[in-house]
């Protein structure tokens, strides 16, 4: 990208998240959508575990909201609800009351559907980091708080990158003898990340090791259905990962009937998603900077995540 280039994004960018041009154009996706795929951009999958229950929403071109149900309780907890009609139809069809929102960030495809949700649900607490400026916030979360609604125990874990106060969010499973689940935000896809908006690659990098910390059955919720894409990419820079082409093939007879291609887990994403696999040597030798006797490793392994970001970027253009 030209120094012009990145000056006229910039630009954009503020527009976007800190005037109301970025609202106007948010409502304007949110129509386009909305007329192009009433019932959502995909077919979601719900899970349902020992009485509680993770709903995707399709919602917009390719988000997807969630809703977690304790189903004992009645009690629901929507993730980032972009779509407010979306959502609301989803609680009425489950029959559960919403009490809480967890918002990742502030961005608008994300938070949009806040204000709406909140003033339906008088009772619903929107949760988020007081870094982000997410619209109609009343309980603001730190690094590792808890929320707790019935048997769902959430815990939030701080994520800087692609904005200074990007949150995930995670599911306890042990409460429900079930898998824990990481509702990821625009952190982490199904074989991608998002990109770096409000941070460095250094940040961005750390926030991903946050995640690698978890366990390997953790099921991953992204919030993008980027699936075939982000696969296509890791084939260019990783063209003989078996793991990769493996997954590849599940998700492209996925979308030929329009199914969601979440849940994967995190185990899986350590073996085909590229931005998981900087400590790799045959990644490191391919593309990156060779880390040298004196190198710091954490530097090294920011400097592949920086190229891999701008490979993808490039890739994402053709």
């Amino acid at each position: 990208m030209t120094r012009s280039q990145r000056l006229l994004f910039r630009i954009g960018y503020s527009l976007y998240t800190r005037t109301w041009l970025g609202y106007l154009f948010y409502r304007q996706q949110l129509r386009r959508a909305r007329n192009r795929s009433p019932k959502g951009h995909s077919k979601p999958q719900p899970r349902l575990f020992n009485g509680v229950k993770v709903l995707p929403i399709p919602v917009l071109s390719d988000n997807y909201s969630y809703l977690i149900i304790d189903t004992q309780a009645g009690l629901a907890v929507a993730v980032d609800p972009s779509d407010p009609r979306a959502v609301q139809a989803s609680i009425e069809k489950e029959g559960v009351t919403l009490v809480a929102i967890l918002c990742t960030h502030k961005h608008w495809d994300h938070s949009g559907g806040n204000r709406d949700l909140s003033r339906r649900h008088r009772d619903c607490r929107v949760y988020g980091s007081p870094q982000d400026g997410i619209p109609y916030l009343t309980h603001p979360l730190c690094h590792q708080d808890v929320v707790s609604v019935g048997r769902l125990q959430i815990r939030a874990l701080a994520t800087p990158g692609h904005t200074q106060g990007h949150l995930v969010y995670l599911l306890d499973g042990e409460p429900y003898k079930g898998p824990s689940c990481l509702f990821s935000g625009d952190l982490l896809f199904l074989s991608g990340c998002g990109r770096t908006f409000e941070g460095t690659a250094e940040t961005m990098l750390s926030s991903l090791d946050t995640v690698l910390g978890l366990g390997d059955d953790t099921l991953l919720w992204p919030g993008h259905e980027y699936a075939e894409e982000n696969l296509g990419f890791a084939g260019v820079v990783e063209p003989e990962n078996l793991a990769r082409e493996r997954k590849m093939q599940w998700v492209q007879r996925q979308r030929m009937e329009r199914r969601s291609t979440c849940p994967s887990t995190l185990g899986e994403e350590r073996s085909y998603n590229p931005f998981l696999r900087t400590h790799c040597l045959a990644l490191q030798e391919a593309l990156g900077p060779g880390p040298g006797p004196t190198a710091d490793e954490g530097c090294s392994r920011a400097q592949l995540l920086e190229e891999l970001r701008r490979l993808k970027d490039t890739h994402k253009s053709k």
